[in-house]
């Protein structure tokens, strides 16, 4: 065992599939020589070669569209996107290549690809370095949509999405890369994708979320048991396909439920979650489907005292989980 942070786990992923299998590459902006802005491709282009570490010009549809072509003739590449606000320029090849390549080919090509996408708030990043948008790429079909939270699960989902035969949207919530530290296997591992986490078990509430929130959440469930409310984390990690069995059993158990996500509310991946509850599991409700989300504004304020408005944090999730017992 060796403790790890989040940012490390991933750099050891990418590592030791570079050297499982010689067809992984790394492709992003300043991801070589300087060792990417985050530092988390430090030392790879010394071990494996500028052949196989690139550094990118700065232009996003050049980084994907290159790899979507990489991809189809049976290289693996893992290429950065330093920062998901800039992600909009790699739209085209994300849903318009990447997704569909399998469906259009009838199955006879298929895009191994895993985008890592650098995101969210609370780092003071501003509106141009602080954004989330994976409810883009939730409503494709095509993509896998990966949102660890901890450092076992960057590094094992990670693993799997390079081993994987489709396009794969893996985001870290650059908050996380060091403020988490995990005692991690010395042997190989992976995370199956599609499989949620149940963080914490309960029987009063069912909290839903993913990313960051599932540490906000665990901060409010601190305060909610000294109050004798108990209460079940789901960290969902895979968004698409996302895993209803887990979700749908606790809520069984529960009857009540809190959906969590950075992002702002409206249009979001929890409300797809939320929609897909009411229709199916309506009978177990005891309480309305609650969200606590972001607020529906352009952009994530740079001001600190506004981010913290901004932001879903313990107080709101504790706050909500009260309002939510009192049906």
């Amino acid at each position: 065992m060796k403790t790890t942070t989040f940012i490390e786990a991933i750099t050891e992923a990418m590592a030791e599939e570079m050297a499982r299998d010689e067809r992984v590459f790394l492709i992003g902006e300043d991801i070589g020589l300087y060792g990417g802005v985050f530092k988390a491709t430090k030392g790879l282009i010394e071990r494996f070669g500028a052949e196989r570490v690139i550094d990118s010009p700065i232009s996003e549809a050049y980084i994907v569209g290159g790899c979507v072509g990489a991809a189809l003739v049976g290289m693996r590449p893992i290429p950065e996107i330093q920062f998901a606000d800039f992600i909009t320029p790699a739209m085209d090849q994300i849903i318009q290549q990447a997704a569909k390549i399998r469906y259009r080919s009838g199955g006879a090509w298929t895009c191994p690809m895993t985008i890592r996408v650098c995101c969210g708030g609370e780092v003071g990043g501003g509106l141009y370095h602080s954004q989330l948008n994976e409810q883009w790429f939730f409503s494709q079909p095509g993509l896998i949509v990966l949102f660890p939270s901890t450092p076992y699960d960057a590094k094992g989902l990670l693993k799997s999405a390079v081993r994987g035969d489709d396009p794969v949207i893996f985001f870290e919530h650059k908050r996380l890369y060091r403020s988490l530290k995990e005692d991690l296997p010395d042997e190989d591992f992976t995370v199956p994708i599609g499989k949620a986490a149940i963080r914490k078990i309960g029987k009063d509430i069912t909290i839903v979320a993913y990313g960051l929130m599932c540490h906000k959440a665990l901060e409010a469930i601190n305060v909610l048991e000294k109050d004798g409310i108990s209460v079940e984390l789901i960290d969902m990690r895979t968004l698409l396909p996302w895993d209803r069995e887990t979700i749908f059993e606790s809520i069984k158990k529960t009857s009540k439920v809190i959906l969590i996500q950075e992002n702002s509310k409206t249009g979001g991946v929890m409300a797809e979650i939320a929609a897909s509850i009411s229709e199916e599991m309506f009978d177990y409700l005891d309480a309305p489907v609650t969200r606590v989300c972001g607020l529906d504004i352009p952009m994530l304020p740079f001001a600190p005292p506004m981010e913290h408005f901004f932001l879903p944090n313990a107080e709101k999730i504790t706050r909500a989980a009260k309002k939510v017992m009192e049906y």
